[in-house]
């Protein structure tokens, strides 16, 4: 099925893809193996539903967040590029990737761009900031209704309040970053099947 897989895919596409993204060659033809199983509509796109068959997502709290980060404002559907840009934010950080050079661009899994990721789930109305209510949401998402909403509202405003250096009740991306500095977030936000 590997060699079906590179046969659809151009050379030139795979060799963009790793260039862009940091996956291997034999990654990409995997993922696009993958990704053609899971388009059940064989027009080369996923749409949400082709992501809710994923069983992984399908049990995660948090997958329906996950699966709108791989659609474009507005967009109802992927293709294999996009696909490839948002999973590599998964993608371990390997010693290649901690390239210092100003002119060349922050890898898509960098610790930042993992962040700013992991920071996107959070800020549902798109403002840059997580409220309260956004984190709120959340939370419910990720514990259903194992905890009562009053300790819900507590664990929120203790995050809110050690999070919020500026006073305005919110956590911007940077306050976000400060937060999680000592969190090992490779461990954190690699996907096994790509080791």
């Amino acid at each position: 099925m590997g060699s079906r897989a590179s046969s659809l895919l151009r050379e030139e596409e795979i060799e963009e893809i790793k260039k862009e993204t940091g996956f291997s060659h034999s990654q990409i033809t995997r993922l696009y193996s993958r990704f053609t199983s899971l388009d059940k509509g064989e027009n080369g796109t996923l749409c949400r539903e082709d992501f809710q068959r994923i069983p992984e997502l399908a049990i995660n709290p948090l997958g329906d967040r996950i699966i709108n980060a791989f659609f474009p404002e507005s967009e109802d559907q992927v293709n294999f590029r996009g696909f490839m840009r948002t999973l590599a934010h998964f993608r371990p950080i390997e010693e290649s990737d901690k390239n210092k050079d100003p002119r060349v661009p922050e890898p898509l899994n960098s610790r930042n761009n993992k962040l700013l990721f992991a920071f996107r789930l959070y800020d549902l109305d798109k403002d840059d900031k997580i409220s309260r209510e956004e984190l709120l949401q959340v939370l419910r998402m990720m514990v259903g209704v194992n905890i009562s909403d009053e300790q819900l509202g507590s664990i929120a405003d203790r995050t809110i309040q050690e999070a919020d250096q500026d006073g305005d009740l919110s956590i911007s991306f940077n306050e976000f970053q400060k937060v999680l500095e000592k969190v090992d977030v490779e461990q954190k936000m690699s996907i096994r099947f790509l080791h």
